[in-house]
């Protein structure tokens, strides 16, 4: 299946699907790149995309959280598969790259590590 074509927005209708389908078409293309038993069951479902987005919508207000909209859509597909999310911040490069996490303790203390030449050079 051409997973491109299949999630081509150009044609969605509905103002609220239209807000989302973008960026709910790569949230999950990246699912289906991640689980190919999820990209069968998009195969295999028989609808299109617009029908996805038009149950996503459906009982929504004028916002509405990602995350929902994401869970929402995978389950329209895939009715016992769930989502998780992992955000970082950083604060530091700014250029795209995410360095490890730094976790931050109320209680620092000083350590201090010391290691003998002696001992690396010994095998």
């Amino acid at each position: 299946m051409d997973l491109k074509g299949y999630f081509d927005v150009k044609d969605i209708k509905g103002a609220k699907q239209r807000a989302i389908a973008s960026e709910t078409a790569k949230a999950l293309m990246l699912f289906c790149e991640q689980e190919q038993e999820f990209e069968q069951a998009i195969e295999q479902s028989g609808v299109d995309f617009q029908c996805c987005l038009d149950k996503v919508v459906r009982g929504i207000g004028n916002a509405v959280s990602d995350l929902e909209v994401y869970e929402n859509a995978v389950k329209f597909y895939f009715s016992t598969a769930s989502i998780h999310f992992n955000m970082l911040i950083d604060l530091s490069s700014g250029n795209g790259h995410i360095d490890p996490p730094i976790t931050m303790t109320q209680n620092k203390t000083k350590s201090s590590f010391s290691v003998s030449l002696d001992d690396l050079l010994d095998f």
